[in-house]
């Protein structure tokens, strides 16, 4: 059955540059025959017409994951990018739209500021806080044509605005333009250990798509740590506005995250959903880690925010991300995101358990953790919670005896914790957090507010 698609290591797809192979997780994730979505697998589960039996589909990845060579095209469907509904015709449509759609928004970037597209990007402040544009030599150097090797110049840099030169009065330009060298920062640090990012072409792909994200989503823009949640789609993906769309449609659910205010940043809530988890599951341990001072949960942001991307390998990461995915899958999501196509206007990450765009919801079409949350949805008013969260705290509580022991202060905890880097295995993770899930449901009274609440009520 799968002598059409031999085989082979899942690492062989992600290549690993010779100088970093040390210094690298090793990859649990295998291709097993008969349990991994297999390219063959996947074409079948298409009417002629092209409708997905998305029920098949989600099984077999809960079981073993995606194939890599099919990996792009399914995710676009476990992130709501299309209906499982919806014909071949249909979605060429879709796809057309959007991808002209981000070259439209590219090209009001380029318009801005002419490295857009260029196949360059720059590391050092373009514009101060006030508008006016610096005269960093470095972004001198990088804005020129001939700047395509990613170099920087042996000077010092110099920051003085250009008094000669109207400043830009724009006060969405101005943030804009003074997150674009971030982007550049975080971009040659991304995924360095890759083949694939040894190439100035991949990274500057990587910088434009996180560039243009940040110019239409107003309300949150570029913050550390998205680079290593679109670098995947761009590996993935070949064309780089469905890239671009996939990123977006994983933002809309963890952009709250990222969401930042005069007086707490969004990561905030889950972290204080994550005590709570941890109080109600493990009393033991979250009294110890509040005795630590850690009862702000601070130690588990980097797992939240990046999608536990530096806790695994990257082939064990993309694993780990489907499974959820397809375990949270919900089948309104298309509709609901078609409903609000700009990204200024999502508000949260929370996902309302209801009918979405007038249809009937199916549990079968639904992933097993959401099917649960259905299952649940009289226990609270509030959103449910996503399962990054339970997580979190299934880790943490297979490391309780160890936190509990050794742990003597917050340092400690923060390197029990790095310590699973490469030593976890994303499907048992999956499958714990599913467990704990359910043991968490029974526990919580009826309309307790899940969502949070006073950890010492």
């Amino acid at each position: 059955m799968w002598r059409s698609e031999p085989i082979v290591p899942a690492d062989s797809f992600y290549q690993i540059r010779p100088e970093c192979a040390e210094g690298v997780p090793k990859t649990r994730f295998k291709i097993k025959a008969g349990k991994t979505l297999s390219q063959r697998k996947w074409r079948a589960e298409f009417s002629p017409e092209g409708q997905l039996d998305i029920a098949k589909v989600l099984g077999r990845i809960q079981r073993g994951g995606i194939h890599p060579s099919i990996r792009g095209e399914v995710w676009e469907f476990l992130l709501g990018c299309y209906d499982s509904d919806s014909t071949y015709e249909e979605r060429e449509q879709i796809r057309l739209r959007r991808r002209a759609r981000y070259v439209n928004f590219k090209e009001d970037c380029r318009l801005l500021f002419p490295l857009i597209g260029s196949g360059r990007y720059v590391t050092a402040p373009i514009i101060s806080e006030d508008g006016y544009p610096t005269q960093d030599p470095i972004v001198l150097m990088q804005t020129r044509p001939e700047a395509q090797n990613g170099s920087t110049m042996d000077a010092s840099p110099d920051q003085t605005p250009d008094v000669n030169v109207e400043p830009i009065k724009d006060k969405k330009e101005i943030e804009w333009k003074l997150t674009l060298h971030q982007i550049g920062l975080d971009v040659v640090r991304t995924d360095r250990t890759l083949v694939f990012y040894e190439k100035q072409e991949n990274l500057s792909r990587l910088w434009d798509v996180l560039a243009v994200y940040a110019w239409i989503d107003t309300d949150v823009g570029y913050c550390q740590g998205m680079s290593d949640l679109c670098s995947p789609m761009l590996m993935l993906l070949e064309d780089e506005g469905d890239a671009f769309w996939c990123f977006e449609r994983l933002m809309r659910r963890l952009r709250g995250n990222f969401r930042c205010t005069g007086s707490s940043v969004g990561v905030e809530s889950q972290l204080n959903n994550l005590a709570l988890i941890t109080q109600v599951i493990d009393p033991k341990l979250h009294q110890h880690i509040e005795h630590l001072g850690g009862g702000d949960y601070l130690f588990a942001v980097r797992m939240l925010m990046v999608q536990f991307r530096r806790e695994f390998s990257f082939c064990d990461s993309l694993y780990l991300w489907e499974m959820m995915w397809a375990l949270e899958y919900d089948p309104g999501l298309f509709s609901m995101y078609e409903e609000q196509p700009q990204p200024s206007t999502s508000t949260s990450t929370e996902r309302s358990d209801g009918p979405r765009g007038g249809k009937p919801k199916s549990s079968r079409q639904c992933g097993k953790f959401e099917r649960e949350n259905m299952r649940n949805a009289g226990k609270s008013s509030e959103a449910p919670l996503p399962i990054s969260i339970f997580l979190v705290a299934s880790v943490m509580k297979d490391k309780s005896d160890k936190l509990l022991t050794e742990a003597r202060g917050l340092d400690d905890v923060v390197k029990i914790l790095n310590d699973m880097t490469g030593n976890l295995d994303a499907k048992k993770a999956c499958t714990g957090a599913l467990k704990l899930h359910k043991k968490y449901m029974k526990k919580v009274p009826k309309q307790q507010p899940i969502g949070g609440g006073d950890l010492n009520s």
